[in-house]
């Protein structure tokens, strides 16, 4: 039932933007999504199944966001360029996705599924932790930008992590996402 799945979750996301989490009923979410409140619980157990499964596929999202970018898709074309265009993308993902800064930052608020960090470990599909996610999208570039890394430049791994704690760092104290990439190419020059 992937589909309803996926209507489900969009409904669950759109319902967040509008209201705080305490505040979303599941029988609106499912009405939202059209399908039975049911469908829903049998899909994700509980509300807070619900909040889990959001919050992951917002997670999972982002990191696809991280290999867009580091792939070239978004037009950057050497190392450094994709790896700024990584940051960028961390940077703009959470300041539009509440979720994904939480995933982040750790900072929860009221209006955000906060049941969602008592069951961080439950399966299926268990949460990042803080940090844990820009770790997730650390690896990622250093697996990806192995190959075309440049010799004698500073060690890859070493980069992927300052960039990662700089991509943090402004979302933490939000800045212009264009800045982020031209620090990034500042540090790595």
């Amino acid at each position: 039932m992937p589909a309803a799945r996926e209507s489900l979750l969009d409904a669950a996301f759109a319902a967040l933007e509008g209201r705080p989490w305490p505040r979303v009923k599941m029988a609106e979410v499912a009405a939202a999504a059209g399908v039975s409140r049911q469908t829903l619980y049998n899909e994700f157990g509980s509300k807070e199944g619900l909040a889990r499964a959001l919050v992951r596929r917002e997670a999972d999202a982002y990191l696809s966001g991280v290999e867009r970018a580091l792939s070239g898709a978004s037009g950057a074309a050497g190392p450094r360029e994709r790896l700024a265009a990584a940051a960028v993308w961390t940077v703009r993902s959470a300041t539009e996705n509440p979720l994904v800064r939480a995933v982040l930052t750790g900072c929860w608020n009221e209006r955000l599924p906060t049941s969602v960090t008592s069951v961080r470990t439950a399966s299926p599909g268990p949460l990042p932790a803080p940090g844990e996610l820009l770790g997730q999208a650390r690896d990622r570039a250093v697996r990806m930008l192995a190959g075309d890394w440049p010799p004698g430049a500073v060690e890859l791994p070493l980069a992927c992590e300052a960039v990662a704690r700089l991509a943090l760092s402004y979302v933490v104290a939000p800045a212009p996402a264009a800045d982020v990439a031209r620090m990034v190419r500042t540090v790595l020059a």
